[in-house]
């Protein structure tokens, strides 16, 4: 499984950085939908899903946490820790996140809107879907 990443370009002066992110652009589709994520627990986990159809960009705006990708046949682990990257999580990708700092502020960008029916929420449902 190939792990798909952004590198922001980031501009840096005396007052302090800025990171620009355009849809079609730096992020590879139009943009429907953003959410964050923050205050979460550190042993918790979020996430634990996996989309038919939908693409996302998580970006790690403050502190840090890792990202676990399983493509069914293949599973990786991402840290996220700078707001100067992002992870691109593409459809059929089980995706969980976890061992978040205290600080953790995750942005995401998603391809469309929310969707129930899109969701995959059972890990034995995913892996027969990936057989196909």
């Amino acid at each position: 499984m190939e792990i798909k990443m952004i590198n922001f370009n980031t501009i840096i002066d005396s007052r302090g950085a800025l990171v620009a992110i355009e849809e079609e652009r730096e992020v590879p589709f139009q943009i429907r939908r953003v959410y964050y994520i923050f205050n979460t627990q550190n042993e918790s986990k979020r996430g634990n899903h996996a989309h038919k159809r939908l693409r996302q960009v998580l970006i790690c705006i403050s502190g840090s946490c890792k990202v676990l990708l399983d493509d069914g046949s293949e599973k990786r682990e991402v840290m996220l820790d700078s707001p100067e990257k992002a992870l691109i999580v593409e459809n059929m990708i089980w995706h969980e996140m976890y061992d978040f700092s205290k600080d953790l502020i995750l942005l995401v960008l998603a391809d469309d809107f929310y969707n129930e029916n899109d969701y995959i929420r059972s890990y034995s449902e995913f892996i027969e879907l990936c057989k196909n």
